[in-house]
């Protein structure tokens, strides 16, 4: 879909909540969302369960559970409490600051 800030597929219907929510989670090294750093790389529905990938800015990131953590509690507060959430921590390709929206951009002062 054009205009998504990440890959979807799945039904249209949930698609502006699945991307509220993950605009609700905030990096915190960085005290901007997850969707304007680019950490989500795709998100699709599917059999009664919603697949997320993200990844963070480094492998070493001290914050990625507690990131993780918030996705899915952000996620399970928005969507139906039939759809299973599964969110994998993917680290292919590699995160650059290309990814990063241009509000984020700005905001970094890039």
């Amino acid at each position: 879909m054009i205009g998504t800030p990440f890959p979807y597929d799945g039904p249209q219907q949930l698609l502006a909540v699945i991307v509220a929510a993950l605009e609700g989670v905030v990096d915190p090294e960085v005290a901007l969302n997850i969707v304007d750093v680019g950490l989500v790389y795709g998100a699709s529905v599917k059999d009664g369960r919603l697949d997320v990938n993200v990844t963070m800015t480094s492998a070493a990131c001290p914050v990625a559970d507690v990131i993780i953590a918030d996705i899915e509690d952000a996620l399970d507060r928005a969507l139906p409490a039939d759809l299973r959430i599964h969110v994998e921590l993917v680290w292919e390709p590699p995160w650059t600051p290309q990814r990063m929206s241009a509000s984020a951009k700005h905001f970094m002062g890039w």
